[in-house]
């Protein structure tokens, strides 16, 4: 487990952009079982391409995409070891992190791992997400 002190500005840089933590498998299974539409789970890290890639990338999507999953959500691996297992439990890959999963109605449609975030920077992780929802979700209308 990673200390609190180094991983805090990490987790809140999430938050407070409006993304929902999971820190237990209570909180994925309320997010992801019996869900209806989408959900797009950031498994963070401490790892330079997390810091780099990861979760810029993710919040560049969370602003600037017409395409939205209707549920923004978070784990972090060393930290939330109960959730992050609960999300991983679900998908059908080997553990990856950081990794980005994109769920429909509470299954894992399309995923990227850490060989696909460490090989982009921050736009790159945005664009493939763009793609995803593009894809997936519903797009909103701009006023």
């Amino acid at each position: 487990m990673y200390p609190e002190e180094m991983t805090k500005p990490m987790r809140l840089e999430l938050v407070e952009s409006g993304v929902t933590e999971l820190v237990t498998a209570a909180d994925v299974a309320r997010e992801l079982d019996n869900a209806k539409g989408t959900a797009v789970v950031l498994i963070n890290s401490v790892c330079g391409c997390a810091a780099g890639a990861a979760r810029p990338g993710y919040l560049m999507a969370k602003e600037a995409l017409e395409a939205q999953p209707d549920r923004w959500l978070t784990a972090f691996a060393g930290v939330h070891k109960e959730a992050v297992d609960a999300v991983r439990a679900r998908v059908p890959a080997p553990p990856s992190s950081p990794c980005i999963v994109l769920f429909k109605d509470g299954k894992p449609v399309t995923m990227m791992h850490r060989s696909d975030i460490e090989v982009r920077n921050a736009q790159g992780v945005a664009g493939v997400l763009e793609a995803m929802f593009r894809e997936f979700c519903r797009v909103e209308a701009k006023s």
